[in-house]
């Protein structure tokens, strides 16, 4: 159903920024400048779904915060996942400014020092086991080199993937999306993709509480999925969905490598978002203890300062050199490269991946803490300073607490703290992984006090 404002009331906040809270936000801007700005970046850009309207205007930022034009401090626990190594990175920083004045550009049918520098890092970083790299501009554009090398490897062009993953927003890597709202309205988009239900140890269908990894029934079904359609060349998945956090068991992945080794089918991961230490391990493939065929990579790659992605895989897969898979202008770009360099050489210096173990034992105690006290948590999950709590109305029939949500997300704003909500319901944090145990107790704090604030408790 349409209001007059042309929202559908199936969507939530993130969806459209129409709601209620969002007006009240928009009504709350005080800066004549800032409110100018918002009305132009109205005015001259194509409106779409989660971008428009913008919440602020951002001047400046720094270590885990970004900064408005009036001076207002938001500590950033969204970033779209570039800033795992905070903003401003002086380390980084030096580095792609020394290579901006020896070579900006390098142009196709060239390579260059720091594209066969990283390439030769990231094969080192899976130990050898995904051998052969293409880069490109952006996670979409990695994940479209996916799906046309998985073709020409296995002569086939059906594919599995998940509902509601994220792949990317181009016409391709949306066919292997599962989010309705990227594919409204487009038509036929690229034959041959199944949707299947993901891992959901929360509402998921099929989940079985009484066993240790009570989600292999959804293993099973793309067994079934493959076995009865016969031609299946890839199983296209998030290593671990990123917006809802959902984490499946081992269990789960290790039947997936099964199955595809079994059937002959590729297996494709997606860690544009989690990979480069989100999870507490340099790639979130390696906690399972499998490996993918291709891995694809990007946003925290380009360290928040270069845009670069890219596509890794098992050197039997060496077989498209007679296609043009990427042919991306910036493919082998010697800026991304630089900063994909500095941010592997920053993580290793300063013991990045540690320090994430170490937030991740703090920050699921003082979540579980905040679960105990309110009632409106219904689930708590997590990995490393990957984290999502899902709000609901009733722990007994978990429904969705989508208002509740809203004025969590307004409320944190409005105090310092930028977070997403997923789904409608789920409160995302993602915080740098350079992010202090005191700035994260601050954080945490903000947070709670949003919880309380919207569910109308005071505090004793």
């Amino acid at each position: 159903m349409i209001d007059n404002t042309g929202r559908n009331h199936s969507q939530t906040e993130g969806d459209v920024n129409l709601t209620e809270e969002r007006k009240n936000w928009n009504a709350g801007i005080k800066g004549a400048l800032t409110n100018d700005i918002l009305e132009k970046d109205a005015k001259y850009f194509l409106h779409q779904s989660l971008s428009t309207p913008c919440l602020d205007v951002i001047d400046s930022s720094n270590g885990i915060d970004i900064i408005n034009l009036e001076g207002k401090i938001y500590i950033d626990f969204h970033g779209n996942n570039v800033h795992h190594l905070g903003y401003q990175n002086s380390y980084i920083l030096e580095r792609v400014k020394a290579q901006l004045d020896l070579l900006p550009f390098s142009p196709r049918r060239f390579t260059n020092l720091p594209a066969v520098n990283l390439a030769e890092e990231l094969i080192r970083l899976t130990s050898g086991k995904l051998s052969r790299v293409l880069f490109s501009p952006g996670g979409a554009s990695a994940m479209s080199m996916a799906l046309k090398l998985a073709r020409v490897a296995t002569g086939k062009y059906k594919t599995i993937s998940m509902y509601g993953a994220f792949h990317g927003a181009s016409m391709d890597s949306i066919s292997v999306g599962g989010e309705y709202m990227f594919r409204q309205q487009l038509g036929p988009l690229l034959p041959g993709n199944i949707l299947v239900p993901p891992p959901d140890s929360y509402r998921g269908i099929w989940y079985n509480d009484n066993l240790p990894e009570g989600d292999l029934a959804y293993a099973d079904y793309v067994e079934y999925i493959i076995e009865k359609e016969g031609d299946i060349g890839a199983v296209i998945a998030e290593t671990i969905r990123s917006t809802t956090v959902h984490i499946p068991s081992h269990g789960y992945w290790k039947r997936i490598r099964e199955i595809c080794d079994k059937h002959q089918v590729l297996l494709i991961m997606d860690e544009i978002p989690i990979g480069m230490g989100r999870t507490g391990s340099m790639f979130a493939y390696q906690y399972y203890g499998i490996v993918p065929d291709m891995l694809v990579l990007g946003k925290g790659l380009g360290a928040g300062i270069v845009p670069m992605a890219a596509m890794l895989c098992r050197e039997e897969l060496n077989v498209a050199g007679h296609v043009a898979l990427g042919h991306f202008t910036h493919e082998k770009n010697p800026l991304g490269a630089t900063a994909a360099l500095a941010a592997l050489d920053y993580m290793k210096e300063y013991n990045v991946l540690e320090h994430v173990h170490i937030l991740e034992l703090w920050m699921r105690s003082r979540l579980e803490g905040l679960q105990k006290q309110f009632e409106a948590i219904g689930q708590v999950r997590g990995i490393g300073l990957l984290w999502g709590i899902e709000l609901v109305k009733s722990r007994e029939t978990k429904e969705k607490d989508i208002q509740l949500a809203e004025r969590v997300l307004y409320r944190c704003l409005k105090n310092g703290l930028s977070i997403k909500v997923s789904d409608g319901n789920v409160l995302s944090l993602y915080p740098p992984l350079i992010i202090t145990e005191t700035e994260l107790s601050n954080a945490m704090m903000i947070l709670e006090e949003a919880i309380r604030d919207a569910m109308g408790i005071k505090k004793i």
